[in-house]
């Protein structure tokens, strides 16, 4: 997969190794906290529950219900799902993985 060029330049490189350089939740709430707003931050939140659900076969009413994200937020999430870098796909199956390893 092939980085989209029209997002790579080297000030969002130095923000992704910033990303990177974290090494726990702590170290992430304290990141994130201090660059995004509380709302940015949510939105995150809610559009990776979004994926998740979709990626298990939800129905967009039991989306909106758990999550409070619009329809127009799931139709744009279930689309990068579908068309996109994969970047959800790839999270959310190591999200499974991780949950399983610690069983």
């Amino acid at each position: 997969m092939s980085v989209n060029p029209k997002l790579q330049d080297a000030l969002t490189d130095q923000l992704f190794q910033a990303i990177l350089l974290l090494q726990n939740k702590e170290d992430c709430y304290q990141f994130f906290e201090d660059i995004c707003t509380i709302g940015e931050l949510k939105s995150l939140v809610q559009r990776l529950e979004v994926a998740r659900m979709l990626s298990e076969g939800y129905i967009y009413d039991a989306i909106v219900e758990r999550t409070g994200a619009s329809t127009a937020t799931i139709s744009r999430v279930k689309r990068c799902l579908n068309y996109g870098a994969d970047g959800y796909k790839i999270i959310l199956e190591r999200l499974k993985n991780a949950e399983k390893n610690k069983e």
